[in-house]
């Protein structure tokens, strides 16, 4: 039993470095737009087996960096800068309505519980200054944490909307997240998000729905605010950081 548990943790970050490694390969346009990617040359190229490869491309599909071709396999997807921009905002309208409907409509006891304590686990991956933090830790719960608020909502074609907005390019809340660097204003951005998370639970518990509405909107704006930097002002950080695109919110 010990040494399966091993064997899932060793392909998990095998996956994870794949992810990053693909991802900074994309981004840095060393695979454009349309290319289909093979799995034996690409596994050969990365020194990886084919399984955690698929996982990898898999993942990156769910981000939207990636689409499946229909003969199987899959193809590097093809997006403006304005699709990126277009793809976050529809993230924060859609998180925004769940919220607020969350809010007017009651959250069941355990919901909240839930949600609550994935705040309180995310603040455990923060250090005492600002900008310490366990990006790999921050980026699972992050993604829990948007997850449960799209179910808050009560709806699901609400938290269906939302899991599709998600899938766009770059607008999955935990898609692109620096690993291990001295940036110090995404490091920083981090920390605001987290105040933002806790401040929509706390307006959602107090059935404040236009407040929990704004909140969450705003809270998607940081991710914008990131992207927009790394795109029009400083491309060079696709080179200093594995797997840029800051996504943070």
């Amino acid at each position: 039993m010990g040494r399966k548990i091993m064997k899932q943790a060793a392909s998990k970050t095998h996956a994870t470095r794949t992810v990053i490694e693909l991802r900074k390969k994309i981004l840095g346009g060393e695979l454009p737009g349309g290319t289909r990617l093979y799995e034996v040359p690409l596994a050969e190229e990365l020194e990886i087996s084919r399984t955690p490869l698929r996982d990898a491309m898999s993942r990156l599909a769910e981000e939207g960096l990636l689409e499946r071709a229909r003969s199987g396999g899959f193809v590097v997807r093809q997006f403006s800068f304005a699709d990126v921009i277009d793809a976050i905002e529809i993230r924060g309208v859609l998180e925004g309505t769940a919220a607020r409907l969350a809010a007017e409509r009651g959250v069941k006891p355990e919901a909240m519980a839930s949600i609550q304590a994935v705040v309180k686990e995310l603040d455990g991956v923060f250090g005492a200054n600002p900008g310490e933090v366990e990006f790999e830790a921050y980026s699972e719960l992050n993604a829990r944490f948007h997850a449960e608020l799209a179910a808050l909502s009560g709806s699901k074609i609400v938290e269906k909307e939302v899991e599709r907005a998600a899938r766009l390019p770059f607008a999955s809340p935990s898609a692109f997240l620096p690993d291990k660097t001295d940036i110090a204003a995404f490091r920083r951005s981090l920390n605001i998000a987290q105040e933002q998370h806790r401040a929509i639970v706390q307006a959602i518990a107090a059935r404040e729905g236009a407040r929990a509405e704004a909140l969450a909107r705003e809270h998607a704006r940081i991710a914008r605010r990131n992207i927009e930097y790394v795109l029009l002002e400083d491309r060079s950080l696709i080179e200093r950081v594995p797997g840029l695109a800051l996504v943070v919110a």
